[in-house]
């Protein structure tokens, strides 16, 4: 990936956007740690921490954005790969506890101790190292979407029967996580952190450096999707988006090319998990709830499917109206205002927030350009070439 394809893949919108994420990523820390507390500028920590779960959000609806938009894979599984790159945070910040649980064990967390395990299962074994579970947090999600889509892809099953194995595949998942003898805490799940390399995940400073860390995932992450749908690669996946049967007819191993970008989209899930943990400070298995995953599939749409700019967008607005409208009388009613909003979008806004206004001011942009034109061969002296009579 050279300099110049990155700089080619970005036009004035997504330069835009990735100035806007960078002013977030800087100026909200530095007014969290420098402001003082009585200033109308500071912005307190929670809000720092609900903001870091927001962009957590937006990469996940990123990497959904990149399967579904361009290449015509509609997951609705993807909270599996959020919750895996959680699960592989949590335990590593688990093994950071040490002697300060509860139970004072400096192998064994809490949970395990209380269940009368003798010692550690294997599979915990490596994530008392930062490296390991950060390299995990990428090769399990990845590993899993690997199989799953070399399995899918090569039976060729696709469209709504795709979505549904998806679904299943989540659900398994929670059904697994939820059984004490998994060894990833039941339903309770993995929480009371302490430290991250050695910070305290408490302290203003770690919710700063977080949130500044999550706005640098989001901006890596929308780099890399802008950089696989402006080459040659996003031709063909949309190729394969639009004429599935056709792209296969002109030679592509289309299988190879789906493969892949469900492999790149589930390691970006994955980020996105690991950040989104110790932001929360739990993670649980109803992060596997196939809600979770339709509702991340709801957010790219509002906010406009195959735009990237839009899926994060949609992220964004979307869950700030939740937390507006889960924290008051109208909270029995989310659900409903949800699915609502999903509905009028698809009726209405079939191409999303970002997706609709595209639309609206491409043909402007290119009117204007045309009279820009034409008004400088006038001044030119250049007159337009008349019809032969």
């Amino acid at each position: 990936m050279t300099p110049h394809m990155l700089t080619r893949s970005l036009d004035r919108g997504a330069t835009l956007f990735l100035a806007i994420v960078a002013a977030c990523g800087i100026l909200i820390p530095l007014s969290n740690l420098l402001l003082p507390t009585d200033s109308s500028l500071q912005v307190p920590t929670y809000l720092v921490a609900l903001w870091g779960k927001y962009v957590c959000y937006a990469i996940l609806a990123l990497s959904i954005d990149l399967i579904w938009g361009y290449c015509g894979i509609l997951s609705l599984g993807h909270g599996a790969f959020f919750a895996l790159g959680g699960y592989a945070m949590g335990m590593y910040l688990m093994r950071q506890i040490g002697t300060r649980g509860v139970y004072g064990n400096p192998i064994l967390p809490d949970f395990m101790v209380f269940l009368n395990w003798q010692k550690l299962p294997w599979y915990w074994y490596g994530f008392d190292m930062f490296w390991f579970a950060a390299l995990m947090v990428v090769v399990v999600p990845g590993l899993l979407a690997f199989c799953f889509g070399w399995l899918a892809f090569r039976s060729r099953v696709t469209g709504v029967y795709l979505s549904i194995i998806t679904q299943a595949m989540t659900y398994a998942l929670l059904l697994g996580f939820f059984r004490n003898d998994f060894g990833f805490g039941g339903n309770n799940g993995l929480t009371d952190f302490k430290d991250i390399l050695g910070f305290n995940v408490q302290a203003e400073g770690t919710r700063a450096a977080l949130f500044a860390l999550s706005c640098l995932a989001l901006i890596v992450g929308f780099v890399i999707c802008r950089a696989i749908v402006s080459s040659k690669l996003g031709k063909i996946l949309i190729a394969i988006r639009d004429a599935e049967s056709r792209t296969r007819f002109l030679g592509y191993r289309v299988e190879s090319y789906k493969l892949f970008v469900f492999t790149v989209s589930a390691c970006m899930a994955g980020v996105a998990g690991a950040l989104y943990v110790p932001q929360v400070g739990i993670i649980n298995p109803s992060e596997f709830a196939p809600g979770n995953s339709i509702e991340a599939v709801i957010w790219v749409a509002v906010g406009g499917r195959g735009t990237l700019v839009g899926a994060a967008l949609g992220a964004v607005v979307v869950n700030y109206a939740k937390t507006v409208f889960t924290s008051g009388v109208l909270a029995p009613y989310w659900l409903f205002m949800l699915g609502a909003l999903f509905i009028l979008v698809t009726l209405l806004l079939p191409r999303g927030l970002v997706g609709t206004f595209n639309a609206w001011w491409e043909p402007r942009k290119a009117r204007r350009a045309d009279d820009n034109a034409a008004s400088a061969a006038r001044e030119d002296g250049i007159s337009a070439p008349k019809m032969a009579e």
